[in-house]
């Protein structure tokens, strides 16, 4: 979701924090304006289910983590698609971005054919 000019917010999905189970811990491997690119790690979140790496969906510079999950990590299983994001890039959406309504799309097409349904 873009934020401002050119910074967008980067979250899971609903399905995404139900694999993760209850967030515990949330750390970032970047500098804040460091440079990032696509596919790169830029830090990790641990819930009670699993531990999962952050992956950088865009070329730009890491503009910071959500100061919200600071205070109350829980809001990113409980408001992730407002206020639970993870942490924001400044950078250009590449043209094969799609966002949470299209990525839900392509999950919900992948449950369908792992359970036969399609």
């Amino acid at each position: 979701m873009e934020q401002a000019d050119g910074v967008w917010r980067v979250g899971f999905t609903k399905f995404a924090t139900r694999m993760l189970g209850e967030p515990v811990e949330l750390d970032y491997e970047v500098e804040l304006n460091g440079a990032v690119r696509k596919g790169e790690i830029v830090g990790w979140v641990e819930g009670f289910k699993a531990v999962t790496d952050l992956y950088c969906p865009m070329d730009g510079a890491f503009a910071g983590g959500n100061p919200v999950l600071a205070d109350d990590i829980a809001t990113v299983q409980t408001d992730p698609y407002q206020r639970g994001w993870l942490y924001a890039i400044n950078g250009t959406r590449p043209d094969d971005a799609v966002d949470v309504g299209g990525y839900t799309d392509i999950l919900d097409c992948a449950i369908d054919k792992m359970l036969g349904t399609t």
